[in-house]
């Protein structure tokens, strides 16, 4: 099992986004031997593409744009207002990961990220359906492919699971539009490391290595060990980006809707080098266990 790339999501960099951020950035991210530099797609970064398409391409990195939807972007809402703001949204996402030469769009596409007081309805789910069904049909336009990030139940109340996305991709029907894992909110939603995996087999297209305490990988309680030997197992080939947030490194838009109060680590540069060697070294040991036969963990 070989990542495609390894990527770095940019708020381990930075808070801010103009020029100058986009190079250091990405300078950063090539020096700690990334090959995918992760974008939060924010309001407040008003993106430069052609600068931050030039800094990409000199440190020859991939791009993943990351998107999330918000109350009055929302594709579930009752409001058609919101639902249709909420396509244009996306729509304008896929148009900057293109003018970016960006291969994937990922995030809470799909719900507003933030807290629900209710269910999710079935008109809300069949008007997200339809909406990512157009907007999959624009990203593929685009050669981008568009990642349903699972999120816990305190960000959405549509899709917690690796069941739940993969019956709502089944929905959408659009070979572009595949499974995002990430071990942060698997750790709370879950049951283990590895059923989430082998759920998702060849809809799996996008993965998050994060800590359930959103800091240095490998120091919390989350079983990185069995998760990436299940990635071993269905084969997967696809980009692993690492992610992490801090109080040290605040934007926000985010970090505020992330409920990111705390220092959690505060040398960017650091983490960013363990997490890099983290990684390979979790993908070789996987390697290593499944050729070797190693049982699955819960069987």
């Amino acid at each position: 099992m070989r990542p495609q790339t390894l990527g770095v999501h940019a708020l381990v960099w930075t808070g801010t986004w103009d020029a100058d951020s986009a190079r250091r950035t990405a300078a950063n991210t090539r020096a700690c031997g990334y090959d995918r530099l992760e974008i939060p797609l924010l309001d407040a970064w008003d993106v430069d593409t052609a600068e931050t398409r030039r800094a990409l391409d000199d440190h020859e990195l991939a791009m993943t744009g990351n998107l999330f939807l918000t109350e009055g972007t929302d594709i579930t809402s009752e409001d058609p207002d919101a639902v249709a703001a909420g396509e244009r949204r996306l729509s304008h996402g896929v148009e900057t990961v293109r003018h970016l030469g960006g291969d994937y769009l990922t995030g809470t596409v799909y719900s507003k990220l933030g807290r629900y007081a209710s269910p999710a309805t079935p008109q809300g789910r069949a008007q997200c359906v339809e909406v990512l069904r157009r907007v999959a049909s624009r990203a593929a336009d685009a050669g981008i492919r568009l990642g349903i990030e699972i999120c816990n139940r305190y960000e959405t109340n549509l899709i917690n699971t690796a069941v739940q996305a993969v019956e709502l991709i089944k929905e959408i029907d659009r070979p572009n539009v595949c499974v995002h894992l990430d071990t942060y909110h698997m750790s709370i939603e879950e049951p283990d490391m590895v059923r989430p995996v082998l759920t998702s087999g060849d809809l799996l297209g996008y993965v998050h290595i994060g800590e359930n305490h959103r800091g240095y990988p490998g120091s919390g309680r989350t079983d990185f060990a069995a998760f990436f030997r299940a990635l071993a197992l269905v084969g997967y080939a696809g980009p692993i980006t690492f992610e992490a947030f801090s109080s040290a490194v605040v934007e926000p838009e985010l970090s505020n809707a992330l409920c990111i109060w705390r220092d959690l680590w505060t040398d960017s540069e650091d983490l960013a080098r363990h997490a890099h060697g983290f990684i390979e070294t979790q993908v070789r040991a996987a390697e290593a266990a499944t050729s070797n036969g190693s049982p699955r963990k819960g069987e």
